[in-house]
C-alpha cells in the first residue's frame, strides 16, 4: 500500500498541514520540525504524488518537446539545450518523436495536454497544427522550434534556412562547380523546402549553373546512400560535379555510396556539402563541409520564451527569433590541401 501524507504526519507527530508546508514551503517551518518530517519520509519511503498539486497550479513542471526525428543528432543536441535551460528553472522535458507523422504528432500533443504541461516546444511536421492553436487558446504556451511561425500567434526559434541553402550552393559555385545536385526531401518539411529555395537562388545568379533535384522520401542516411548510388551508376559525363544534401545524414549516405567502390572521389570528382554540422560531419572518412545551426542555443532560447510567456500570460507578445547559419568548410569540398 502506498504511504500517504497522513502516515508521514503520524510518524513525525505533526499535522498533515505541517507535512504539506515541509514539502512546499519549508521556510515556514521550524528547522527541528523539518528534520522530523524528513526523517519520517525517509523511514516510510514516502513518494509525493504531484497530481493534486498540478491540478491546483493548473500545470505541471514538465515541458513537452516534440521533434521530427530523434535519431538525427541535430534534434538530440537541440533537446539537450532545452533540457539544460529547463533544469535551471526547476523544469523537466518530456521528449516525443513524431517521426514525421502527423497522426503521431497529434497523439503527442493530446498526451501533453492530458499531462497539463508547463508548455510545448514543437517542430511541426507540416504547417502549424490547429491542435496547437486550441492548446494555446486554452492557456498552454507554445513555441515552434527549428521552424518559423506562420503568423504572430506563436513564438518561434529557427535558423534562416533560405540563407543556409544559399550559403551552401554559393560555396560550391565559388569553387567553380556548375552542375549542382540537391539531395533532400520530403519538401513538405519546411526546412527542406527553404534550403532548396536558397540553393535555387544561388544557381539563378550564376551563368551556366544548373540545379538537379533528387527528391528523397526522408532525410536519412539510407535515403542519401540510395541517391549516391544513383549518381555513382551514371556515366561520368552525366554526373553532377557537386552535391548539396539537405542535412548531414543524407550527406553521409551519399559519401558512403561514393566511397564503396572508390569510383567517385570526393571532392575531386564531386564536391559534397551537408547541413546541420552534427558531430559526425567532422569525423567522417572525408570530413564534411556543412552549414552549422546553433542547435543547443535553439533549444535553450525556446525554453526562455516559454518561461516568459508563462510569466506574462495574456500580455505576452509572441517573438520570432531567427539565427543566422554559418558555413563550415572541410575536406569534402576543398580537399585536404584546401
Amino acid at each position: 500500500m502506498a504511504v500517504s501524507v497522513r502516515d508521514v504526519a503520524a510518524r513525525a507527530g505533526v499535522s498533515v498541514g505541517t507535512v504539506s508546508n515541509v514539502l512546499n514551503r519549508p521556510d515556514r517551518v521550524a528547522a527541528s520540525t523539518v528534520e522530523r518530517v524528513v526523517a519520517a519520509i525517509e523511514e516510510l519511503g514516502f513518494v509525493r504524488n504531484d497530481a493534486a498539486r498540478q491540478l491546483r497550479a493548473g500545470h505541471s513542471r514538465s515541458i513537452g518537446l516534440a521533434v521530427l526525428d530523434i535519431g538525427n543528432p541535430f534534434f538530440t543536441d537541440m533537446a539537450r539545450g532545452a533540457e539544460d535551460r529547463a533544469r535551471e528553472s526547476g523544469l523537466s522535458v518530456l521528449l516525443a518523436n513524431s517521426d514525421q507523422d502527423e497522426q503521431r504528432e497529434t497523439a503527442h500533443l493530446d498526451l501533453f495536454a492530458e499531462q497539463r504541461v508547463f508548455g510545448i516546444l514543437i517542430t511541426p511536421v507540416g504547417n502549424t497544427p490547429r491542435r496547437l492553436e486550441s492548446l494555446r487558446a486554452h492557456g498552454t504556451p507554445t513555441v515552434l522550434v527549428d521552424q518559423r511561425a506562420d503568423s504572430d500567434k506563436f513564438s518561434s526559434v529557427a535558423v534562416d534556412d533560405v540563407a543556409g541553402g544559399y550559403l551552401a550552393v554559393r560555396h560550391l559555385l565559388d569553387l567553380g562547380r556548375r552542375r549542382i545536385a540537391f539531395v533532400g526531401g520530403p519538401t513538405r518539411l519546411r526546412q527542406v523546402a527553404e534550403r532548396l529555395e536558397g540553393a535555387r537562388a544561388a544557381v539563378a545568379e550564376t551563368a551556366g549553373a544548373t540545379l538537379e533535384v533528387l527528391a528523397r522520401e526522408a532525410p536519412t542516411v539510407l535515403q542519401g546512400r540510395a541517391a549516391g548510388e544513383e549518381i555513382r551508376e551514371r556515366p561520368a559525363s552525366r554526373r553532377p560535379d557537386a552535391v548539396f544534401a539537405a542535412n548531414d545524414l543524407l550527406a553521409m549516405g551519399v559519401l558512403q555510396a561514393f566511397s564503396m567502390l572508390g569510383s567517385v572521389r570526393v571532392p575531386d570528382d564531386i564536391a559534397l556539402i551537408g547541413y546541420d554540422d552534427i558531430d559526425f560531419a567532422q569525423s567522417s572518412v572525408v570530413p564534411m563541409s556543412s552549414i552549422r545551426q546553433p542547435s543547443h542555443a535553439i533549444g535553450h532560447t525556446a525554453v526562455d520564451l516559454l518561461i516568459r510567456e508563462n510569466a506574462d500570460g495574456e500580455s505576452f507578445a509572441p517573438e520570432q527569433i531567427v539565427f543566422q547559419p554559418e558555413l563550415i568548410v572541410r575536406d569534402s569540398t576543398v580537399g585536404a590541401a584546401g
